[in-house]
Formats: structure tokens, C-alpha cells, sequence
């Protein structure tokens, strides 16, 4: 089987992804070379392979039944999401049909007005209102008059709904008016939203976000508390990382409390990186474990990722975890693969559940980014692997529950950084063990249905860095 080969030659790429050469028979043709890229690469490395009746390993071998199966798709999407396994299973692989756009928002470069949300139904209905969680520097929403805790009912004077929200918010308009409205909840937790009249015009612009949005030492007693809200894992941004975590050392840092309630994930190489400076003490130690599917597992094995060395560390035996239901992949990886070494103390509500990672994958000879087909820009970004932590422990698909369940209230939120932020403040009640009364989350909460990072698949991922 013509497969056999060219699963030992591309498999190689994992450790040297230039040393492969296309082993096609024939030329495929020139109007179904994306949909061949598309099935050879979910063919080699999608997780769950196996289970995908149509990315078995002979549909290949008759290359005339082949091109018809390619050609009976009408567009590269959807084939790929044909050869995806059910939406359950996998809720984050995604297809683009321009690369860059893909790099840049896995890098932190997105058309961004800089205005991060958090949208809510009204009560029980299919009305939807979103609330500003917080404002991206150097942003045009940096420039304007809005912030954290703010309301909107309608962009445009449309009003949102589950019909209208994507396309009010996410469409292809680079500026749109956001009307604010007044929040109000009463005893018995019914919410109501009025509009206030009051609007601002946001104007998207290729944005980079430095995920250290706050980095910061509190002084409690005899506790020096290094306080980081940290948005994203970004591999072009972990010098500042890095220079945060000296600051911290610099200032004689006893404590940290971690901010990822809005870290939707990112690259694994950085979430090594960030445990590796909250600790210091496990340089060259296992740290995560990715496990792909068997046919890469039989060639590669299981991929190891170390503790690194040589970064501004803590040295900390317990670290204080702020989380959100938007807190995601690799910032999930974070606190998983950091249970087996330190005290974990979660502070939150429960996180998003993904414990899988995926890879860009490009048309050329090696699925690398060397040598791509310049007929088209198409590139893909599905699971490939599961992550596990040292003692191959990674089942929380449904999410990570906190030690201490604190939901964000609308009526209530506080400044992101200060110490009377419920969040910050229950944490800081936890090291100082005050005997502060910490604010428990009700029954019933409404949490958000979405947000602005959770609408789009690859602003969640936990991807690695192919070459």
C-alpha cells in the first residue's frame, strides 16, 4: 500500500519537516490539488483518523475512485468538514482559505477594534447583550470612551439577537456603532436592559495584542504578591513574558496570583514557557504529554514537552489560578500539567474543556510552510493531538472546576488589578488566610453563551508550531 511509504517519509517531519519529498504517482489535477491537500493531511494526522470511515488509509490506492471522491465535494471546506468526526467530538478543527489571516490571529494579530466581550441572553429569551470585559492597549477603542463593565444592546441600531449577533459583530464592517444600554438585575435574577441612548464608533485595525495585559506586585503584610492577567500564548510575546516574571523576582515576588479568566489558549511552546517561570525548581523535568493518533504514535511515539531552564522563575510550591468560563486550551494545559508539581489553587468558574491541540498544516511536500503550493493559500488546523500531564491524566473535556467557585457579576466586577476586584480579592483573602468571607456564586448564574474569542475557533486554540 502506497500509503505505507509516505506515512514513514512524512511522519519524519516531525523532527525534520524539510526532509520530505511528495511521493504522488501521478499529478493530481490541477481543480482538485486543495481537496487532495485537504484529505492527505486529515488522512495523516487528524486524531481521530480512525474513526472517519472516508479517511481510511486505501481510498487512495485507486487513484481514478479517488479523484472522484475528491471531485464530489464542492469546495475544499467542505470536504474537510466531511472528514471531520461528529461536532461533539471535535468542536475546534478549522479550515482557511488564506493563511495569513491564520497566522496572524494564532500570533495575536487580528481586525480588532480592541473591544473584548463577553455576550449574555436576556433572561430567558433570544435577546443577547454583551458587556465589555476589557480594552486592548493601543487600540481605537483605547482611544474612545468606553470600558470594563459596559453594556451594549445593539451595534448599528440593530438590536443583538441569536439571528443577528454574528454578523453585527463579527461580519466584514471594519467600523460599526456600539449602542450602551443600563443593566439592572433584581432579587430574583431577572435581568433587564435599557438603552441609554449614549453609542460609540469602533473602527477595527490590524491589531497586535500583548497578551501581559497587567503585571504587578501587591504588598500584603509580610507578602510580596506578583499579580499577572495574561490574555494569550503568544510565542512572539514571551520576552515581555519573561521580563514580567523578572520584575516579579526583581521585587522578591512570595506569591502569585494568575490571571487567565480571558486566556482563550495558544501555542504550547509558550504555556511550557509560563510554567516553567511560575517554578524553576523542575528544569528538564516532564511537563505535558501530547499523544497523537496510532498511526503517528507508531512511527514517533508520544511528543514530550519539558520544564524549560534559563527564564526568570519563582520557584513557587503553590500558585493561585483566576478562571473563566472563556479560560481555554493551553491556559487549561497550564494549570493540568502543573498539579503533579505545585499546590494548583483555581479561583473561578469552571473553564472551557479543551484538552486537545492541533497544528497548522500548509499544501506542500511536508505540511510545512517550505515549498507551499502558490496556486492557493488554503491551510488548515485540526486536532491532532490530546494533551496529558506527567501522570497521563487529561480528562477534563468538560472543564476544570475551580477550588473556589467565584462567576464575574455585571453588577459588580471591579477593576481589573485592584485589590477589591471579588476575583483578585478572594485570592488575596486565600494567601494572607484572613478569614475573609469570600463571595460563593449562586445557584443559578448566567454565564456567557460566548465571547469575543470563543466565536472564533482559532482564538481558543491550543496549536503547535510547525516549521
Amino acid at each position: 500500500m502506497k500509503n505505507f511509504v509516505k506515512l514513514l517519509l512524512l511522519l519524519f517531519l516531525l523532527a525534520f519537516p524539510l526532509a520530505c519529498e511528495d511521493m504522488d504517482d501521478h499529478p493530481v489535477p490541477s481543480n482538485l490539488q486543495v481537496n487532495d491537500f485537504v484529505w492527505k493531511g486529515m488522512n495523516l494526522y487528524y486524531l481521530w483518523q480512525a474513526d472517519v470511515p472516508d479517511l481510511v488509509d486505501t481510498k487512495d490506492d485507486n487513484e481514478s475512485q479517488y479523484f472522484d471522491f475528491l471531485d464530489s465535494f464542492a469546495s475544499p471546506v467542505d470536504l474537510f468538514n466531511h472528514l471531520r468526526t461528529d461536532n461533539v467530538t471535535d468542536r475546534f478543527s478549522v479550515i482557511y482559505s488564506d493563511y495569513t489571516v491564520l497566522e496572524g490571529t494564532l500570533s495575536g494579530t487580528t481586525l480588532n477594534n480592541g473591544m473584548d466581550f463577553g455576550l449574555k441572553h436576556v433572561n430567558a429569551t433570544t435577546d443577547v447583550f454583551g458587556w465589555v470585559r476589557y480594552i486592548i492597549p493601543g487600540s481605537d477603542a483605547a482611544t474612545k470612551d468606553i470600558q470594563r463593565g459596559d453594556v451594549f444592546y445593539a451595534i448599528d441600531g440593530i438590536p443583538l439577537t441569536d439571528a443577528t449577533y454574528r454578523n453585527l459583530l463579527f461580519g466584514t464592517n471594519e467600523a460599526y456603532v456600539v449602542n450602551l444600554a443600563d443593566y439592572s438585575i433584581d432579587s430574583t435574577g431577572f435581568v433587564t436592559i435599557t438603552p441609554n441612548g449614549k453609542s460609540i464608533t469602533l473602527t477595527k485595525t490590524n491589531l497586535s495584542e500583548n497578551p501581559v495585559l497587567l503585571s504587578k506586585v501587591i504588598n500584603q503584610g509580610t507578602h510580596n504578591i506578583g499579580y499577572l492577567m495574561y490574555n494569550g500564548f503568544y510565542p512572539s510575546y514571551d520576552t515581555e513574558l519573561n521580563a514580567a516574571f523578572g520584575s516579579f523576582v526583581a521585587q522578591n515576588v512570595t506569591d502569585l496570583v494568575l490571571d487567565l479568566r480571558y486566556n482563550s489558549g495558544g501555542a504550547v511552546t509558550s504555556a511550557t514557557k509560563l510554567a516553567s517561570m511560575i517554578t524553576g525548581q523542575f528544569s528538564g523535568q516532564l511537563f505535558a504529554k501530547l499523544k497523537w493518533n496510532a498511526k503517528v504514535e507508531a512511527f514517533s511515539g508520544t511528543s514530550i514537552y519539558n520544564f524549560a531552564g534559563n527564564l526568570n522563575s519563582l520557584n513557587l510550591s503553590k500558585v493561585y489560578v483566576l478562571t473563566s468560563k472563556g479560560t481555554a486550551s493551553a491556559s487549561e494545559l497550564v494549570i493540568n500539567c502543573l498539579k503533579p508539581y505545585v499546590n494548583v489553587i483555581q479561583i473561578g468558574d469552571i473553564t472551557t474543556g479543551k484538552n486537545v491541540a492541533s497544528i497548522t498544516l500548509y499544501d506542500s511536500p511536508t505540511f510545512g510552510k517550505a515549498n507551499v503550493n502558490p496556486s492557493h493559500k488554503y491551510a488548515m488546523q485540526p486536532i491532532v493531538s490530546k494533551v496529558v500531564n506527567k501522570n497521563d491524566f487529561g480528562e477534563y473535556s468538560l472543564g476544570i472546576e475551580p477550588n473556589t467557585p467565584i462567576v464575574e457579576k455585571i453588577s459588580n466586577l471591579g477593576v481589573l488589578g485592584n485589590t477589591d476586584e471579588p476575583l483578585l480579592s478572594a485570592a488575596i483573602s486565600k494567601i494572607m488566610a484572613n478569614g475573609k468571607l469570600i463571595p460563593q456564586s449562586p445557584i443559578l448564574i448566567q454565564r456567557d453563551f460566548t465571547d469575543a474569542k470563543a466565536i472564533n475557533p482559532l482564538r481558543t486554540a491550543m496549536y503547535l508550531e510547525n516549521k
